[in-house]
C-alpha cells in the first residue's frame, strides 16, 4: 500500500483506534418486502467510534439493512422488519421513541450527492430550522469546518448548492448530517460517483471524524475498505434461499489478510464476485 498517498494508514486495514465497545447490537434482524425475503438473522456489534465496512455483491440486501438502522426503511410501505436494534442499549424500536430524535441521533450519506437546490448555506440552515436548533449560524461555520468545506464555500454560501464540484456536493451533504449532532453516521456508497481526487478527500475526511462519531459505510470498493474501516462485515446470499445474511465479520485486517470463510477468501482475493 502506498503509504505516502494513505498517510492515516498503519496497515492493511486502519488499525482500530476508536473504544471496542458496542454501540449499536443488532439482535435477529430480518426485513422482507412483502413476500420476498432480503435478509434474516442479522446479529451484529457496532464498535463505538470505529468505522465499520459493509462490503458483498450487489442485491444482497446492504443498503435496506442500514436503512432498518434509523428505521428509514419504513417509508416503504411493503417493508416488514422484525428482530431489534439497540442503540446504547435501547431499542430504535419501542413505541416510545421519538423517531425525530433518533434521526438525529443516526444520520445517513447516500450514494448520490442529494444537496437540496438551495444555496450551500440553506442546506445546512434548512434541516437546522426544522429541528429548532439555537445558534445556527455558528452550527452552519462548525460542520463546514468539520468536513474541511469552509475555506472553499465561506466567500459562496449564498450561492447555488449545485454549483460545488461533485466532490464538494457530498462533503456539503455530510455537513448537512454533522451539523444535527448525531453520533451515527450512516453511509452509502459515498465515493461511488466521484473521481479518484475526490475520493481521497472524502476517505481522509471519514478517517477525521472517526472516533467522533460511529460510521458505518457501505462500499463495493474492497480497496477503500482496507483503508478506511476498522471491522468489515461482509454480505452475501444463501446459496439455497438467496436472502441476504453475513458470512463473516471481523476486524478488517483479518477479513483481508487471513478469512476464515471461502467465499470471502474469494471475493476479497478478486476470484468470485
Amino acid at each position: 500500500m502506498n503509504q505516502n498517498k494513505y498517510p492515516w494508514v498503519k496497515e492493511l486495514g486502519c488499525k482500530p483506534c476508536c473504544e471496542l465497545k458496542p454501540k449499536i447490537k443488532i439482535k435477529n434482524l430480518s426485513l422482507s418486502y412483502g413476500k420476498r425475503q432480503i435478509f434474516e438473522d442479522i446479529n451484529l456489534e457496532i464498535n463505538t467510534g470505529c468505522v465499520t465496512g459493509i462490503i458483498g455483491p450487489s442485491a444482497c440486501g446492504k443498503s435496506s439493512f442500514i436503512s432498518c438502522l434509523n428505521r428509514m426503511i419504513e417509508v416503504v410501505p411493503s417493508a416488514k422488519v422484525s428482530g431489534d436494534v439497540l442503540i446504547d442499549g435501547k431499542s430504535i424500536f419501542d413505541s416510545r421513541l421519538d423517531l425525530n430524535e433518533l434521526r438525529k441521533k443516526v444520520g445517513i450519506v447516500f450514494q448520490e450527492p442529494t444537496p437540496l437546490p438551495l444555496s450551500i448555506e440553506s442546506n445546512i440552515i434548512l434541516p437546522l430550522k426544522e429541528h429548532k436548533f439555537d445558534h445556527i449560524s455558528e452550527r452552519v461555520e462548525k460542520a463546514l469546518r468539520d468536513v474541511g468545506l469552509w475555506n472553499e464555500v465561506k466567500n459562496i454560501l449564498k450561492e447555488p448548492a449545485n454549483y460545488l464540484s461533485g466532490g464538494q456536493k457530498q462533503r456539503l451533504c455530510m455537513a448537512r448530517t454533522i451539523a444535527l449532532g448525531p453520533e451515527i453516521i450512516l453511509m452509502d456508497e459515498p465515493c461511488s460517483s466521484l473521481d479518484p481526487i475526490s475520493t481521497d478527500v472524502v476517505e481522509k475526511l471519514i478517517h477525521d471524524l472517526k472516533g467522533k462519531y460511529t460510521i458505518i459505510i457501505i462500499t463495493h470498493n474492497l480497496a477503500q475498505a482496507r483503508r478506511v474501516c476498522d471491522f468489515v462485515a461482509t454480505f452475501w446470499y444463501d446459496g439455497e434461499k438467496e436472502i441476504g445474511q453475513i458470512i463473516e465479520f471481523g476486524r478488517c485486517i483479518d477479513i483481508f489478510e487471513n478469512p476464515k470463510n471461502k467465499i470471502v477468501q474469494d471475493y476479497v482475493g478478486g476470484l468470485k464476485g
